[in-house]
């Protein structure tokens, strides 16, 4: 069952965690959900303790309760791809639950704060990032995919039919937008400086070599806008959402080689000293990792989503 959230400023609060979640307690996934048997008084047996406890689990179905893990991502196809993962879990005992997110500046700090115990969302730069600008305590144990940064109009069929005037839109976050004038300059519209920084900003535009205007807007937002402006660099995940596709792009991101932009599967560092946690992470992983979540890359997205770094064991630092 999913659970969606659909808000822009991180002062709402966010609706889906674990069991433990009403409590001051962290929501991180439980090494055992086992229902305890209530501590026998001093003159019961063992063999009685033992026959409670077999009572119990006929009770409950004979099988143990699975262990419920809560995993943020943004932009609702994201959820599909994870359908088949979730199958997998499921037969191994784990409960992945879907919560999502509309907008990138939040699913960070929902991790951080415990309300969920996993996201993937977000690429290699955009997480140094927000490491850096929020303090969060968070490490990465699996890599998901890359997706191309692309340039869209309604108005125009490739960047040469670009002119003076035009208004393009480029994501407001550092990373994202900092990728989005790459693709500008690769489109030929700016010229950025030499030895620029890896998230570049406007400041770093040493030349348009058209006089376009350039608008920074919340990246979720932009498909929307699309109608109202001549060209907008846009995240794959919101294309989506909205209906357009890869081959509509008036101009392709050829940055995909480039591992500050392959996606992360993200958790608290503080669950990676936990040997428990660390075990359903890696079965998280691994079956999010498969030929069925490819599949499913193809089916969704039509190739959009490129599988990188699924070769890296990140869990393996931890042990």
């Amino acid at each position: 069952m999913k659970k969606t959230i659909i808000t822009a400023t991180l002062g709402i609060i966010i609706i889906a965690a674990l069991t433990a979640c009403g409590g001051s307690q962290s929501a991180a996934p439980e090494t055992t959900t086992t229902t305890e048997t209530e501590k026998p008084a001093a003159t019961t047996t063992a063999a009685e303790e033992t026959e409670e406890e077999k009572t119990e689990a006929e009770d409950n179905g004979g099988s143990e309760e699975p262990i419920k893990v809560t995993l943020g991502v943004c932009g609702s196809m994201t959820e599909d791809v994870w359908a088949n993962a979730i199958d997998i879990l499921a037969d191994e005992g784990i409960d992945l639950e879907i919560v999502e997110f509309s907008d990138y500046s939040l699913p960070n700090n929902a991790l951080a704060s415990g309300e969920i115990d996993i996201n993937q969302f977000q690429h290699q730069a955009f997480f140094n990032d927000e490491v850096a600008a929020h303090g969060y305590e968070l490490s990465p144990v699996g890599h998901s995919y890359i997706i191309p940064l692309n340039l869209y109009s309604l108005k125009v069929k490739s960047p040469d039919e670009i002119k003076d005037g035009a208004v393009v839109a480029i994501p407001n976050d550092v990373t994202n937008g900092g990728r989005a004038l790459k693709v500008l300059e690769a489109a030929g519209l700016i010229k950025l400086k030499d030895d620029i920084p890896l998230s570049p900003t406007v400041d770093d535009i040493e030349e348009y070599l058209v006089d376009i205007t350039i608008e920074e807007l919340q990246g979720s937002v932009i498909p929307a806008a699309l109608q109202d402006i001549d060209a907008a660099v846009i995240n794959g995940n919101y294309v989506v959402d909205f209906g357009m596709k890869t081959d509509d792009a008036i101009f392709k991101d050829v940055s995909l080689s480039d591992e500050n932009y392959w996606g992360l599967i993200v958790v608290r560092t503080e669950d990676t000293k936990d040997p428990a946690k660390l075990d359903v992470f890696e079965k998280i992983v691994e079956a999010y990792q498969t030929e069925g979540t490819i599949d499913l890359y193809n089916e969704l997205f039509g190739g959009y989503h490129v599988p990188v770094g699924w070769d890296r064991d990140l869990i393996a630092q931890y042990r």
